[in-house]
């Protein structure tokens, strides 16, 4: 008698290996080890996908995907080429990092309305961020593992939006639209990781603060505004 495969647990795999890399990163995990969190023998794995890097490459390509896990390809999951997943992260964060509001504020040559251009950049920064929070805690939990993805990632994409949130700062510093800081690439840092641990880590934090999503949000805009925004302009 053939066997029937769960129409769901594809799905349920891909959640499952997902939860188990965020929690103990790329070398650490063994297929046994998603095999028991997901409750089946690991030879069942295997007729998903071929090996543990077809599956760590299946697990970012769906995280935070609307794409169906329905519609992938036929199983069992190949191994991915050499360099396959590096170029898929490398596409899919180039794509994220792009950040509109940012954008046209560097190119703004006049700004009737500091605080608004303020907000409107850190909300988008936050909502881009929360919107890929699995991606990017995959990728920072597996860093140490992968070099070329932590590199990717470190350096290119965050690196990117650092540089241009240190321009920006200094563009309204300098037209003293925003209140002097002591150094303006440690507020740009102070700026991009305060949005990061609200609208990604703290779903991980293993003593979490009770909060909803929008609180958490206006909170951290609030702040920044704050920190920025001259009392005149409040």
């Amino acid at each position: 008698m053939a066997r029937t495969i769960p129409p769901d647990r594809l799905s349920q795999l891909v959640q499952c290996a997902t939860d188990v890399f965020i929690e103990q990163g790329y070398q650490r995990t063994q297929m046994a080890d998603i095999a028991t969190a997901l409750g089946v023998a690991k030879g069942t794995l295997y007729l998903y996908v071929e090996s543990k890097d077809a599956l760590f490459d299946l697990v970012l390509r769906c995280a935070d995907s609307e794409l169906p896990v329905a519609q992938l390809p036929l199983l069992p999951i190949p191994t991915p080429k050499p360099g396959a997943t590096f170029q898929y992260v490398r596409e899919r964060l180039t794509a994220n990092q792009t950040l509109p509001a940012l954008a046209v504020a560097l190119t703004r040559q006049r700004v009737t309305d500091a605080r608004m251009e303020l907000e409107a950049i850190a909300r988008e920064l936050y909502a881009t961020v929360a919107r890929n929070r699995h991606g990017i805690k995959l990728l920072d939990r597996s860093a140490r593992d992968h070099p070329e993805l932590a590199a990717l990632w470190f350096e290119g994409a965050r690196g990117g939006v650092l540089a241009a949130l240190t321009q920006y700062l200094e563009s309204r510093i300098r037209r003293k639209l925003f209140s002097p800081v002591p150094d303006v690439a440690v507020a740009a840092r102070l700026m991009l990781e305060t949005v990061v641990f609200w609208a990604v880590h703290r779903h991980w934090d293993p003593h979490p603060q009770v909060v909803g999503d929008a609180v958490a949000e206006d909170t951290v805009v609030h702040f920044i505004l704050g920190a920025l925004i001259k009392e005149e302009q409040s």
